[in-house]
């Protein structure tokens, strides 16, 4: 059994010191140190427990997958895996630790996933009551706060929607289900990817359903403006049954798109059903929330704008007058400013012998060293990301 304590190790621990637990049928086996396991709930992703971690006495969630069975599930689970490890944030569920059951290659059939508990999922508490306007205000700040370093990875989330928002009793939020996420290539033909996208149609972006031969980090934007639509008043905003009645509904809000808006269409088909609903006029976001201020209908009408091109971007969506009593751009912190970290307290001995060199030879060498550091950043970034993101 393969037991990866962090990001950067593998341990090889014995079956024989794996413990079995039966829950629902499902058997899981777990290190010892994982103890009072208790169901959560299940998915097509598999299996969730909470459990005790008596190492670092606290409560985790145990997610038991069997990736190998197909190979969708292999790629999702991989591509999680891969983008989790690499990522560092307080609003982006993390990993604690990975179980790979089995000794060999062929015996591996299961994969356990260590992550931090949270309490419940924001589709959950939509469910069960109405949110205050400082909560809606809160957890769509901590959303976006996510989103802004998911994005300064040039990476797209994709599939963000109420129940892959978790939640605890503090009201601390995090993104999760990252098995949808893709780098974003804007010179990639994306069409071939398309029929992979099994998104919630209610939160897709309509340039996604009306097959633009390429999408951006905008997609994340229009999913985020749907989940901000649903926390008003509880209900989704597009319920679409299939792609047609979800584009319906879209244009009937949203009135008919100008010209100028439906340049990104690049599909002749898809330019003619937007064209049926040329004499749609545009729906008051004032009627749809009565009790909204300017402020709220402002954010949301940016957010759900039809152009992609035109869509508010996270940041932009961060400093708008919605968030002014939690806005500081100082506490929104980008992967590559991290990544930037990560360098600096790995090499900054490199500092220390340039100033050193300084004192002792000329000019030439120190210039070399310069040049020497810069090469390592760069190098390093590279290979970092790569590892990561690929």
């Amino acid at each position: 059994m393969l037991c990866c304590r962090s990001k950067f190790r593998a341990v090889d621990t014995p079956n024989s010191e794996m413990v079995r637990v039966v829950i629902k049928n499902q058997v899981f086996e777990v290190s010892p140190r994982y103890t009072d396991l208790n169901y959560i709930g299940e998915g097509a992703y598999g299996m969730v427990v909470d459990a005790f971690d008596t190492v670092r006495g606290e409560k985790v969630a145990i997610k038991k997958t069997s990736p190998f069975e197909h190979q969708t599930f292999c790629q999702r689970t991989y591509r999680e895996l891969k983008i989790l490890l690499g990522f560092s944030h307080e609003n982006i569920i993390d990993i604690k630790n990975i179980i790979l059951v089995g000794n060999t290659l062929e015996d591996m059939k299961d994969v356990y996933i260590i992550q931090t508990l949270m309490d419940t999922d924001l589709y959950k508490l939509l469910k069960t009551q109405e949110l205050s306007g400082e909560h809606t205000c809160y957890f769509l700040y901590q959303v976006l706060r996510g989103l802004k370093y998911i994005h300064s990875a040039n990476v797209l989330h994709r599939d963000l929607k109420p129940s892959n928002l978790l939640l605890n009793a503090s009201c601390d939020l995090k993104i999760c289900d990252f098995g949808l996420a893709r780098v974003n290539d804007p010179e990639h033909d994306h069409m071939g990817m398309l029929t992979e996208y099994v998104a919630t149609r209610w939160y897709r972006a309509p340039e996604i359903m009306l097959s633009s031969k390429s999408y951006t980090k905008a997609i994340d934007i229009w999913s985020v403006g749907c989940i901000f639509g649903e926390m008003l008043n509880r209900r989704p905003l597009f319920p679409g049954k299939h792609y047609v009645e979800q584009l319906t509904l879209i244009l009937g809000v949203l009135g008919s798109p100008s010209r100028e808006d439906q340049v990104w269409i690049v599909n002749d088909k898809a330019r003619s059903f937007v064209e049926k609903f040329k004499n749609n006029p545009r729906k008051s976001w004032k009627d749809i929330y009565p009790s909204a201020d300017a402020k709220t209908i402002d954010l949301l009408d940016r957010l759900l704008t039809f152009n992609p091109t035109t869509r508010i971007t996270v940041e932009e969506a961060l400093a708008h007058p919605y968030f002014e009593h939690y806005y500081d751009p100082s506490d929104e912190i980008c992967i590559c400013l991290s990544c930037l970290l990560y360098f600096m307290h790995v090499h900054v001995f490199f500092l220390f012998v340039c100033f050193y060199v300084f004192l002792l030879v000329d000019y030439v060498v120190i210039l070399s060293f310069i040049v020497l550091f810069i090469c390592l950043f760069v190098f390093q970034i590279k290979i970092r990301d790569f590892i990561n993101l690929t």
